[in-house]
């Protein structure tokens, strides 16, 4: 991408869903270097003093935020497999966050839809977001079309995003998500943080 600049001091890192179980072992993400990518943003964000923010799908014990009518969750609610409502527990252990920087549970597929999150980003003045992360179909899409909704500037990460099904995400990058956000690789994110 030519055009690619931000100013950081009103710019985030979003690393949404970033799982340790499928961003290390997912072949769409081993194969193409998806954490060490995001090591490397994260460093970068960090050491210009920028907003990181995290997410992560959790629940309380017992499912209570979980209706019997959401198609997305209801099988997990029945499934009897426990509930882990701590975001970092399933947080990859490479990019787990530091002491004061703005990790937020979810309860549904939209990082910015009941957390705290959007509340986080507007009272410190961001207005633009550099997202990433699990899946492409998941939480990217979703915070995309919410986000862009309410007028962020957004940039996706396209090496830093997964999805289990790559031909999905080569369709929402190259189809869909290039219609509220520009597209970018980790050396252009790194590359613009670091003149921002």
């Amino acid at each position: 991408m030519a055009d690619f600049n931000i100013d950081r001091s009103t710019t985030a890192l979003l690393i949404a869903d970033f799982y340790a179980e499928a961003m290390g072992t997912l072949p769409h993400a081993v194969e193409r270097g998806v954490v060490q990518k995001t090591v490397e943003l994260q460093a970068a964000a960090r050491e210009a003093g920028m907003m990181v923010c995290y997410c992560a799908t959790v629940f309380r014990p017992g499912y209570p935020e979980i209706s019997e009518r959401n198609k997305t969750f209801s099988a997990r609610k029945t499934s009897g497999q426990p509930a882990v409502f701590d975001p970092v527990a399933v947080i990859h252990p490479d990019v787990r966050p530091r002491d004061g920087e703005v990790v937020v549970g979810k309860h549904r597929v939209n990082a910015l839809f009941g957390t705290g999150l959007d509340v986080a980003l507007t009272g410190n003045n961001i207005n633009t977001i550099i997202l990433l992360g699990y899946a492409t179909s998941g939480v990217v899409l979703s915070t995309t079309r919410y986000a862009s909704d309410r007028d962020y500037r957004l940039f996706i990460v396209a090496d830093c995003c997964a999805d289990s099904e790559p031909d999905v995400h080569d369709f929402l990058i190259g189809r869909i998500l290039n219609r509220q956000a520009d597209i970018v690789t980790a050396s252009e994110a790194v590359s613009a943080i670091r003149s921002g």
